[in-house]
């Protein structure tokens, strides 16, 4: 039941990474710490390293997800690069003390910062003006040091908490004028940095954990990181042709009942 549960959500991991910038985070994450809690006895190293695990796997399965969602829309000449390229190195700089951050914190402080940091997202973009609006249709570029600001930002509470980009960067770009096809697209190259150096991170800190058992590299479950992989990559090609075809008010307000509903489940897991 694991592992196919497993592969069914990574399906919906790359269909949301296609639609919605999210990287697969947003669902791996829950589900990694749900299924980990639930087939291990209470106590064990692992459960108490759930949290832990769940975000280092699905940052690492960002790199296959969002890696493939960018080649597929760069492809297609989909992704204003100019707007990425500032920000992808300060991204990837973020990313290491985000991870390093969560190896050395308890799995419930993770946890808690994973639900604080939904809950912060889900009441701006609700109340502050921006997010729920029709795009203006020009992006407007970040200066230099917004650009240092937002891509260290987004790293590193992307790599603590494993759920790409997205969190930070959807709202961001709708807020330069972006529609939510071209902030969504923009996403997954943010990801890609922040999952590299993540994934690093958090294989190298806890490479010495042997108590995980076999198939861990660190933090990373290697197992549950090919079946996401392999779910991801199914799910992008069968949402791919829906790329475009969303108005962009349903697009906003569909990514925001998604944050709800990561929301309830990690409040109730």
């Amino acid at each position: 039941m694991f592992w196919y549960a497993l592969g069914a959500f990574g399906v919906l991991a790359g269909m949301t990474t296609v639609l919605f910038g999210f990287g697969g985070g947003f669902v791996a994450v829950p589900l990694l710490y749900g299924l980990i809690r639930a087939s291990q006895p209470p106590g064990t190293p692992l459960v108490e390293a759930a949290m832990q695990v769940a975000v280092a796997t699905s940052t690492a399965a960002m790199i296959f997800g969002a890696g493939l969602a960018t080649w597929r829309r760069a492809r297609v000449g989909a992704l204003p690069w100019a707007m990425v390229r500032p920000l992808l190195g300060y991204v990837a700089l973020g990313a290491v003390a985000g991870a390093a951050l969560a190896t050395v914190v308890s799995g419930a402080w993770v946890r808690w910062a994973f639900i604080a940091y939904l809950s912060m997202t889900l009441v701006d973009a609700v109340f502050r003006p921006g997010f729920l609006g029709e795009p203006v249709g020009t992006l407007r570029p970040l200066g230099r040091a917004h650009s240092a600001v937002a891509g260290t930002s987004i790293g590193a509470i992307a790599a603590f908490l494993g759920v790409g980009g997205s969190v930070m960067s959807v709202p961001l770009m709708r807020r330069r004028g972006a529609s939510m096809a071209t902030a969504t697209a923009l996403a997954n190259p943010l990801s890609l940095p922040m999952a590299v150096a993540g994934t690093l991170v958090y294989s190298a800190l806890a490479w010495g954990h042997n108590s995980l058992g076999r198939g861990f590299a660190g933090y990373v479950d290697l197992p549950a990181l090919a079946l996401l992989v392999a779910g991801a990559w199914c799910g992008i090609a069968l949402a791919g042709p829906l790329v475009g075809r969303i108005s962009d008010t349903v697009h906003a307000r569909s990514y925001l009942v998604l944050l709800g509903v990561v929301l309830v489940v990690m409040v109730l897991a």
